[in-house]
């Protein structure tokens, strides 16, 4: 184990600083600075190596948390890597993006502050990079068999590299210009510089998996073409339906959904030109949705000047501290302060939008909004407290809905759920032979760490009808949930 007394003598949770507020919104890097090698290894020190590792069952991906703890620990990089590598292809994503429910049921949580998992895995995955330690790892042979994943977010890039390793000629495509999905699109620098997704796809091109970008399944090639053309298809589209807010004033010109907003921003941010871009600048922007997206929009708002950035959540504000409804090792629902909170803006909770209001030119001009009050279980505007709040520019970010179903239920006959996700089984399979559905399009919008475990269980079970046995690993069943109460 770690130092065996690690736990003892640090009781502090110690994470790197963030780069000062004023100094990080002059520009889009990521908002954390150098960490300090004396640090992290006092943080990794204080893993118990407990008997029963509740991190494993937090983590979808069963990472093996108390190995490269003591690894790291003992100043044994190339090992760590290797053991964090066994269980899960991006550890830079999930260290950078991952909200970490191994946190909340790391055991010294039931008395201390957690053991900072996840800056652990940043730091082994990015000391590995530096260290020239991550290279292709190409099959020792070809089986002949061919399969098409059908979007390049973590759960397919997951499953394309698992089912690249073990031999099969793997094509990802993507509808997007460029390769990543919301990786790519969806998560603003300041979160994940793009060097490292464009790493790690330099690292599967050269295993051999064949990137498609630009090519929209269904309209430029069918479903059931794709399906004539590969042995196995892997749908990995994600659950990009936004949610909408159908209240009056909706066509107001300035409201927008918050993916338009961010993919625009990403793709200036990337050196493109975008023609009448959405930009905060000079702007009163409200944020609608208190979730990762909303702090993105936020964050991107401060970025581009926006004069003010409103964050409107219509519950009520979690607590700072683990509720006793929510007992370890649950993942609690808490009050988050991320970057972008820290860098301005108002954060108000219990408010319910009842109109955008518009001025002559059909532009938003402010919102209306009530006190939120629960009647018979359900959120209402609370008569008699209404006000306005300025606003040139609205965002919803209030969550998505499922997966895009016109023209993949239609051309394939593949039913969808009543909540919006592709129908399937425990085993990622759907009514059409051949054809698995990993990540958000089968589970709704989840965890990146939920997506890349179910692309590597989906690339299994695709792997064994191609072959009928698989060795690869598969650490979910698409029935499995996150542990809650």
């Amino acid at each position: 184990m770690a130092d065996p007394r690690g736990f003892l003598k640090t009781t502090e949770r110690e994470l790197p600083p963030r780069r000062p507020v004023p100094i990080r919104l002059m520009d889009w890097k990521e908002v954390y600075e150098q960490g300090d090698p004396a640090q992290l290894r006092r943080q990794a020190g204080r893993c118990m190596d407990c008997g029963v590792p509740f991190c494993h069952q937090g983590c979808p991906l069963a990472n093996l948390i108390p190995e490269w703890n003591d690894l790291t620990w003992r100043g044994e990089g190339r090992q760590a890597i290797e053991r964090l590598h066994a269980t899960n292809n991006f550890p830079e994503f999930t260290g950078k993006l991952c909200p970490a429910p191994c946190e909340a049921s790391c055991v010294l949580a039931i008395n201390q502050p957690a053991v900072t998992i996840k800056q652990v895995e940043a730091s082994i995955i990015e000391n590995a990079w530096n260290n020239g330690w991550v290279q292709p790892i190409p099959p020792e042979r070809l089986t002949g068999k061919t399969v098409a994943v059908v979007g390049s977010g973590p759960a397919g890039l997951a499953a394309a590299q698992q089912l690249t390793r073990v031999g099969h000629t793997v094509a990802v495509f993507e509808r997007d210009d460029r390769i990543g999905g919301l990786l790519r699109y969806g998560i603003p620098d300041f979160k994940m510089e793009k060097r490292h997704l464009d790493a790690r796809l330099t690292q599967m091109q050269a295993e051999g998996t064949r990137f498609r970008a630009g090519v929209t399944i269904g309209r430029d090639i069918t479903w059931s073409d794709l399906r004539d053309r590969y042995d196995a298809v892997i749908v990995a589209t994600g659950a990009p339906q936004p949610r909408d807010l159908p209240i009056p004033g909706r066509d107001a010109l300035g409201v927008h959904f918050a993916m338009e907003y961010l993919t625009q921003s990403n793709r200036v941010q990337a050196g493109d030109t975008v023609d009448d871009q959405i930009t905060a600048e000079g702007k009163h922007v409200v944020v609608l949705g208190g979730g990762d997206t909303g702090a993105d929009c936020i964050g991107t708002a401060h970025r581009q000047g926006a004069l003010s950035v409103t964050n409107l959540a219509i519950g009520v504000q979690p607590p700072a501290e683990r509720p006793e409804h929510q007992p370890w090792p649950v993942q609690p629902t808490l009050f988050e302060m991320q970057s972008a909170h820290e860098e301005g803006g108002e954060r108000r909770y219990l408010a319910s939008t009842v109109e955008f209001l518009r001025n002559d030119a059909g532009e938003v001009r402010a919102l209306r909004v009530a006190e939120t009050e629960f009647v018979e279980g359900l959120r209402v505007p609370k008569a008699g407290t209404e006000h306005e709040i300025p606003a040139d520019l609205v965002l919803l970010a209030l969550g998505f809905t499922g997966a895009e179903r016109d023209t993949l239920e239609p051309q394939l006959s593949i039913p969808f759920e009543d909540h919006g996700t592709v129908s399937r089984a425990a085993d990622y399979t759907t009514s059409e032979p051949g054809v698995f559905v990993a990540g958000d399009a089968g589970r709704g919008a989840s965890l990146i760490v939920w997506a890349i475990a179910e692309g590597r269980a989906a690339a299994a079970e695709a792997d064994r009808y191609l072959q009928g046995s698989s060795e690869l690993p598969a650490p979910v069943r698409a029935t499995d949930q996150p542990l809650r109460v």
